[in-house]
């Protein structure tokens, strides 16, 4: 086989990372001095990565995540009410699997936005499919939805995601259509997809915020019974960095 048929055939079988591999041991002349074996390893590793750098990609892009965070760049400040430890036990991916959930509160400017986000970003790094959404935004965007026509699909949507993070919940007061959107989002998802959301309320106090005490109870119940929680104190960092 030449070196125009093996380049040919890696271009024709979309085997990328190990076309960009060859050509680079041929221009290196390293091609000669590996065995089969060496030769081999070299080029799966390099379609490995590609691969999985390629789907990362598509993953962080379908996530939409509000901040390009990560996990090392979170402040474990003794204020703040966060431990290593309890980040840790999040980091391999096991309460997605398990589709538990999260909850974030804390006062406005704490880091409530960037932790979900870290936490969002780690888990487009296992490979797990994430949606980040301002709830005020996607609320409203559910109540377009059901105007076109499109609703069932949007739900849909979330419900495929492995992880949707539900940001700035109980902002405001929620009115019938949108409680109703919430359980049926929670609904599709408890015990068996995982959902994070952030607040500056605690829980025990949503049930004003949603409304309707049955539907308040049926939400609460799906998300707040298998969540870790996770309240974070202190002031807000943006007025520390101003």
């Amino acid at each position: 086989m030449t070196i125009q048929g093996n380049t040919l055939k890696l271009t024709q079988m979309k085997l990328s990372g190990m076309l960009r591999s060859y050509e680079s041991f041929l221009e290196s002349k390293v091609i000669t001095d590996l065995d089969n074996h060496e030769m081999l390893a070299h080029l799966l590793d390099a379609e490995w990565d590609d691969r999985y750098n390629r789907k990362l990609d598509r993953l962080l892009k379908k996530a939409k995540l509000r901040y390009n965070a990560s996990l090392e760049e979170i402040d474990y400040k003794e204020n703040r009410g966060l431990s290593k430890n309890a980040i840790a036990k999040l980091t391999d991916g096991t309460w997605i699997k398990k589709g538990e959930n999260i909850i974030i509160s804390g006062s406005t400017g704490v880091g409530k936005s960037f932790l979900a986000c870290a936490i969002g970003n780690q888990a487009c790094h296992q490979g797990f499919k994430v949606m980040y959404f301002s709830c005020l935004k996607l609320f409203h965007f559910l109540k377009m939805s059901k105007g076109d026509g499109s609703y069932i699909k949007e739900i849909n949507q979330l419900k495929s995601q492995d992880l949707i993070i539900l940001d700035d919940f109980a902002m405001e007061k929620m009115d019938s259509i949108s409680r109703l959107s919430l359980f049926e989002i929670l609904e599709d998802r408890s015990g068996i997809k995982s959902t994070m959301i952030t607040s500056q309320l605690p829980p025990n106090t949503w049930h004003e915020v949603i409304g309707e005490k049955t539907i308040a109870d049926a939400v609460c119940d799906r998300i707040v019974n298998s969540a870790n929680y996770i309240k974070l104190k202190g002031e807000s960092l943006r007025k520390q960095k101003k």
